[in-house]
């Protein structure tokens, strides 16, 4: 086996399976009708339109191009594997449209976001930009094209699933540390360790093509990293603006900014170039997602339970 660290991965994407069943939304319309204010429920409309169609952009690429050129059989086990917790969340999401706007006509423009909602109109041609590059490529022949990929993959890592995802987080977990939504923050859980993983996937591809073709990872490369995560700042700035027009205590554009700035120097970082925007975490409440979840196991699962995988992998047995 040739990359073995792969195929720990999809072992340990095994061992978290989860379902939307097990999420428990009971409390979480009784807080939408009666504890939260105007502009609280138009940050969740806005994040649930969002959250609808951004998976599914994920889910294209890697079918479209990120399976296709990735061929490495243990990456592809664990890129089949990713394939289904996105499918998974889709439906999480899903779920979270019929549960949240019970208004047929709000429900369809909220799944149609990408047409009608301008901020998130914006972060869709945003991935199409970076991600549409590579679609006529049936094989990475030449270092240009190869280049063309590695800005795919790091756009789909850092600025897709690890900037745009991690921002939609920050707000929901705000709306926990207020009490709310202990349903939406459940779920969240799940999909931030599966979109953690998934980032962790992606970076450890980059770093071996790092390994066995660093000619690859030019000073252009690196400048356009740079100007790639400034763009998807940008584009999550312009959601930041839409998501808290109405105003919300304890939450700011300003705080969104550092909080982006913070998330894309983490991002630079885990590349390997060097930090542009010098910005601290301003969020005190994502620090704990660092800490594992303290449930009672009687009353409800604990995001960080592990499903055991049992035996161990033989590849010379004969079938």
């Amino acid at each position: 086996m040739k990359y073995p660290d792969f195929y720990e991965m999809y072992r340990n994407a095994i061992k978290n399976t989860w379902t939307v069943e097990e999420v428990d939304f009971s409390t979480d319309v009784m807080d939408l009708k009666n504890k939260m204010t105007p502009s609280e429920r138009h940050m969740i409309n806005r994040l649930v339109a969002f959250f609808a169609t951004g998976d599914s952009i994920v889910s294209n690429n890697l079918v479209l191009n990120l399976y296709k050129h990735i061929n490495a059989p243990e990456a592809r086990m664990y890129l089949s594997r990713q394939l289904f917790e996105e499918a998974v969340h889709v439906q999480f999401y899903l779920t979270l449209l019929d549960t949240y706007i019970p208004d047929h006509h709000e429900r369809e423009q909220a799944f149609a976001a990408v047409d009608n909602i301008p901020s998130i109109r914006k972060k869709a041609q945003f991935c199409m930009k970076w991600i549409d590059t590579i679609n006529d490529l049936d094989s990475l022949q030449t270092p240009e094209h190869r280049r063309q990929f590695l800005l795919n993959l790091i756009c789909f890592a850092t600025c897709i699933e690890g900037l745009f995802f991690f921002a939609a987080f920050a707000y929901v977990y705000f709306l926990r540390s207020k009490g709310l939504l202990h349903g939406l923050a459940a779920g969240t859980n799940w999909v931030f360790r599966d979109e953690s993983a998934h980032m962790a996937f992606a970076l450890e591809v980059v770093n071996k093509v790092r390994s066995e073709q660093p000619e690859l990872f030019d000073d252009n490369l690196n400048r356009q990293i740079v100007e790639m995560l400034d763009e998807a700042v940008s584009c999550e700035m312009q959601f930041a603006e839409d998501i808290l027009s109405g105003g919300i205590s304890g939450l700011s554009t300003g705080d969104m900014r550092q909080y982006l700035e913070y998330i894309a120097d983490q991002r630079l970082a885990m590349l390997g170039l060097q930090k542009v925007y010098g910005a601290k975490n301003p969020f005190s409440f994502m620090d704990l997602q660092d800490v594992q979840e303290l449930a009672n196991f009687f009353e409800r699962r604990v995001s960080a339970y592990q499903v055991a995988v049992a035996g161990e992998v033989s590849f010379s047995e004969a079938f």
